[in-house]
């Protein structure tokens, strides 16, 4: 552990992560917090023990989805709630994928809940608190100069072969994925790559094995749905039951 790059100044604090430089030039240090925001941080609290299962969970996936083939951040757990991750330029929108109908959709489209959605829809969202992270189409995308029409249309096609993996994945802890969002970043390059974290903030999970779907994500916290504490740990566990305990070290 000595020789690892060690935090040298904040770079960013959000809702849930923060974000330091260290010595390496290339080489970010994420931090997880237990803090836990919905509705736009309109709705705040903590969910113990949040920062150690988001961490943990990111990185058996994002270690998961190299494997498969997906270009990430991710580069080592060095803690139980911090990962050092490569620096990237975040673009600044929100990927979503839809394999049922939850949440905004529902209310927007006045969908049934459940709705199972064949293909998948993806859906694009500008990361701007102020405005509340609206949906945005390409032409909108196009007009705020977010991200190049090439740019989205390899982000739509990552995200769609991500939802595939994941799926899988999550198929193995014996959970369903009905919904998730990602971002994606630039290298110096120009090439994209997933960032942020995929977890039980950022994916809908629910369990399918009962006669009723049971939520294990942050809709516990957001909608009063039960003990978020319960479930995010589950979550915890099912994960090192598929795939490993040891902190993944590059």
């Amino acid at each position: 552990m000595s020789n690892l790059p060690t935090p040298q100044e904040l770079l960013y604090e959000g809702k849930a992560k923060r974000v330091y430089r260290t010595a390496d030039p290339q080489v970010y240090l994420c931090q997880y917090k237990d803090d836990a925001t919905a509705f736009n941080a309109q709705k705040r609290g903590s969910i113990a023990g949040k920062g150690e299962v988001n961490c943990t969970v990111s990185s058996r996936v994002f270690a998961y989805l190299a494997r498969q083939g997906i270009r990430n951040h991710f580069l080592a757990q060095t803690g139980p709630t911090e990962m050092q991750v490569r620096a990237l330029h975040i673009l600044p929108l929100e990927v979503v994928v839809r394999n049922r109908a939850a949440g905004s959709l529902c209310k927007r489209l006045g969908l049934e809940r459940g709705l199972p959605i064949e293909p998948p829809l993806v859906e694009f969202y500008y990361k701007n608190d102020a405005l509340g992270d609206p949906l945005v189409t390409p032409d909108h995308i196009r007009l705020l100069q977010l991200a190049t029409p090439e740019q989205v249309e390899v982000l739509g096609s990552l995200a769609l072969a991500v939802n595939t993996h994941l799926r899988d994945f999550w198929r193995r802890c014996r959970l369903e994925l009905v919904d998730f969002k990602l971002e994606f970043g630039l290298d110096e390059e120009g090439q994209i790559w997933l960032a942020d974290e995929i977890s039980p903030d950022t994916c809908r999970l629910w369990d399918l094995e009962g006669s009723e779907p049971r939520v294990l994500d942050k809709d516990l916290f957001r909608f009063d749905l039960g003990d978020p504490v319960a479930g995010y740990q589950e979550v915890l566990q099912r994960v090192l039951q598929a795939v490993g305990s040891q902190f993944l070290l590059s």
